[in-house]
């Protein structure tokens, strides 16, 4: 479970298509005038991705533990893992009351 707060830092792509430009329009013709020579500003040619220390981890190979049961969280940020989150009913990466579970008959397991 995730606030609406948190959700936007959910939206990660590992690897951006490095074409697309922003503000560009979809016409075929002024595609092709640009050419290939064209980039992205913030692109950078010639750096290996893998070893950059912004590096998108999809399955959180940092030592990221949940706070209740000590488990491997599966996003990069999180402080819950799933399992917990729901049955607390907050946030699993802000910690934020999100859901009210009083009236939810859960298991303990």
């Amino acid at each position: 479970m995730v606030c609406a707060k948190c959700e936007k830092k959910l939206n990660k792509v590992a690897a951006p298509d490095p074409f697309r430009l922003s503000g560009a329009s979809s016409s075929s013709s002024s595609s092709a005038a640009a050419g290939p020579s064209r980039i992205k500003e913030d692109r950078e040619v010639g750096k290996n991705k893998l070893l950059s220390k912004k590096r998108f981890q999809p399955y959180g190979m940092s030592a990221n533990k949940c706070k209740i049961c000590k488990s491997n969280v599966s996003q990069n940020e999180a402080k819950y893992c799933q399992n917990c989150a729901y049955k607390k009913g907050v946030c699993a990466i802000c910690g934020k009351q999100v859901l009210d579970t009083t009236g939810y008959k859960q298991s303990s397991k």
